[in-house]
């Protein structure tokens, strides 16, 4: 093929150099694309570092977050205005804070102390004095109310099926039978509940012989004000079968009442068990998780006036991480020491 020159121009050399123009198409095409690709890597790399340096701003807040908690704590605990705070509290409330440990007085105390924004405790004492609400809430804080029925079901189980029985057997041959009852620091009533629970559970038709008295006692008059309602929700009968719950508690809502029969056979009433003389004569005492709060000495005034309290033969039972010091340890004998069951032989 000639063109119009005269030159031969194969059609083979024509293909070549469309193929060629094509090839460099596809090279600026790749040139291109790799620009485009150079340009999202720059993008990214500008969300990198501006992720980066939100993230140093976030953990950058966070330890400045914890600095400031830590702080706060090393200040409160250098604050002299916490011995002034003490003696309002004590003469106010009649709350006696010097019996409890100081590291878990001041934990209480400093959940208040940081809710209500105060900067120290002479400005959470100046709140205090106005506010009586404040009152009531740190009264709260203190008791540490914490409860649901049949807590630590072992327990529960021991005395249904060992402790129980033993005391109405016992009772079997007395003109009077009578058993009775203490909890102490009942918070809001459910250990009691309980083991009215269980009593009429154990004695069924021969329940009506018996003069059966449950006496709890704590010194946060509204949790005991609970404690006579009975009214409960639902998460703290969570350790209670379905049988117990229909037999014993009427469903309002969405809250449970506990029935008339087992409210008769409970009274509540404001006791401070370190300051106050207890009554005597019980056939089983039980104080559990109360005492671990209180110093050494009065852990074990307690327990001495426990003992003075029960009849021979009667039971008491403490908190799984409590135990029996000084002199007491030496007036009970276990029972199941598992338990933190024990017995008064003499």
């Amino acid at each position: 093929m000639k063109n119009k020159g005269g030159i031969n121009v194969s059609e083979e050399g024509i293909k070549g150099r469309k193929n060629g123009i094509k090839g460099n198409e596809e090279r600026v095409k790749r040139s291109k694309n790799g620009i485009k690709g150079n340009e999202e890597r720059v993008k990214g790399s500008k969300d990198g570092i501006k992720a980066s340096r939100e993230s140093v701003k976030v953990n950058g807040e966070r330890r400045q977050i914890v600095e400031d908690k830590i702080k706060a704590s090393r200040n409160l605990e250098e604050d002299p205005g916490f011995e002034l705070l003490k003696r309002v509290i004590t003469e106010s409330t009649g709350f006696n804070c010097e019996q409890y440990k100081e590291a878990h007085f001041r934990r209480r105390i400093n959940v208040r102390v940081r809710a209500t924004n105060s900067e120290n405790y002479e400005e959470y004492l100046r709140l205090l004095k106005k506010n009586s609400a404040e009152h009531e809430n740190l009264i709260k804080t203190l008791t540490i109310n914490v409860s649901e029925f049949f807590r630590n079901p072992e327990t529960f189980g021991v005395i249904e099926k060992e402790v129980i029985p033993f005391l109405i057997k016992s009772r079997s041959d007395s003109l009077v039978k009578s058993i009775r009852i203490w909890s102490a620091g009942c918070a809001t009533g459910e250990e009691a509940y309980s083991l009215a629970i269980l009593l009429h559970r154990v004695l069924g038709r021969d329940f009506d012989k018996y003069r059966i008295s449950i006496l709890g006692t704590d010194i946060d008059n509204f949790s005991l004000e609970k404690a006579r309602k009975g009214v409960y929700r639902e998460n703290v009968l969570k350790n209670v079968d379905a049988s117990i719950i229909k037999s014993y508690f009427v469903r309002q809502g969405e809250t449970y009442q506990v029935s008339n029969q087992l409210r008769s056979m409970i009274r509540f009433q404001r006791q401070d068990m370190i300051s106050e003389s207890c009554t005597n004569h019980f056939d089983l005492i039980i104080c559990r998780n109360v005492m671990i709060y209180f110093k050494k000495e009065i852990q074990e005034h307690l327990q001495l006036n426990f003992h003075n309290a029960l009849n021979r033969g009667g039971f008491f039972v403490i908190g799984k991480a409590e135990t029996l010091l000084g002199t007491a340890s030496n007036r009970f004998k276990p029972y199941n020491a598992r338990e933190r069951l024990y017995i008064k032989e003499t």
